[in-house]
């Protein structure tokens, strides 16, 4: 006897009342654990890319190395290559011929071979002239800053060159006053003329005291004075320039091997030369080219000295023309 299998159907209007309640409620918990699901996953999300994001921007040594590596290499490339520098003294130099004025091509040669020799140098200018942006040219890589005693000047310079750092400063002093102020500040050299100190902080009559503030923090290599105006008795004269320089040199902060080059141009006058004996000392003059002195002074160690020059070598024993 063969055994018969029945189908049984069941309709759903006769499922027990209780089982749609249970679907009902199931349906209604399911968007519940999608949004707990959805939220987890953003949380894991943010938590690896925050791991991800810090271990790539974290620096290595190997990074570090590479990168302190890329700036020297970019402060490098960032001189004026030479065929440039020295186009642009040879240019300078036909056009300066024609000005008795203006510094000679001896002059211009001298000052541009101190910075073809200084790397990234600090470069500080006393005066704006026919040579400003010959000389802002030829430090490319390095610092320059210029100085004058006209507002004027120095304004129509920002405004056309923006790329240019120069401050006008206030000169007091008169080349008639020469001989009063230089007896001045010998008998103020234990005080606040000393040759070395922050000049921020002096009421010595030649020392320039209000450059702004960072300017008395860098270590100048080079200096050249070059103004302000000293042609006649009401000028204001480079004393005070000229003093300032020979302070800055010897109060000079860094490296830079303690050296720095100071020159002076218009030589052959009264102020400049009684001023460069004085505060830059015979003792470190190494040449003069037509016009311009060129002097070496070291920074001075001691800060309890209180003599500009070590001996009593007068400019009158160095010859006035190589």
């Amino acid at each position: 006897m063969k055994a018969s299998t029945k189908l049984i159907l069941l309709h759903p209007s006769s499922l027990p009342k209780h089982g749609g309640q249970t679907t009902a409620a199931a349906n209604a918990t399911t968007p519940h654990r999608i949004y707990l699901l959805l939220f987890a996953s953003l949380i894991t999300f943010f938590s690896l890319f925050t791991l991800l994001t810090a271990k790539t921007s974290a620096p290595t040594a190997a990074t570090t190395t590479t990168t302190a590596s890329s700036s020297a290499a970019d402060g490098a490339a960032a001189s004026l290559p030479q065929p440039i520098f020295d186009a642009l003294l040879h240019y300078a130099s036909i056009s300066n011929s024609t000005d008795a004025n203006r510094l000679s091509s001896a002059e211009l040669k001298s000052v541009a071979a101190v910075l073809r020799r200084c790397p990234n140098c600090n470069l500080l200018v006393f005066g704006l002239t026919h040579e400003t942006l010959l000389w802002h040219a030829l430090n490319r890589g390095g610092r320059t800053v210029f100085v004058d005693e006209s507002a004027y000047l120095v304004s129509k310079l920002e405004q056309s060159h923006p790329d240019i750092e120069a401050y006008d400063i206030q000169f007091t002093t008169k080349v008639r006053d020469l001989h009063a102020l230089v007896n001045h500040t010998r008998r103020q050299i234990r005080h606040e003329c000393r040759p070395v100190q922050n000049l921020l902080f002096s009421d010595c009559k030649l020392g320039i005291n209000d450059f702004p503030n960072h300017v008395y923090e860098v270590g100048w290599d080079v200096i050249l004075v070059d103004g302000p105006r000293g042609y006649f008795p009401a000028a204001p004269g480079r004393m005070a320039a000229i003093y300032t320089a020979g302070v800055l040199a010897r109060s000079k902060r860094g490296g830079g091997g303690g050296k720095t080059h100071v020159f002076v141009h218009e030589f052959d006058r009264e102020v400049e030369r009684v001023c460069s004996e004085e505060f830059l000392c015979g003792e470190n003059l190494v040449e003069v080219k037509d016009l311009l002195g060129h002097f070496v002074v070291g920074r001075m160690e001691a800060a309890d000295r209180f003599e500009f020059c070590s001996n009593s070598a007068s400019l009158e024993n160095h010859r006035l023309d190589d």
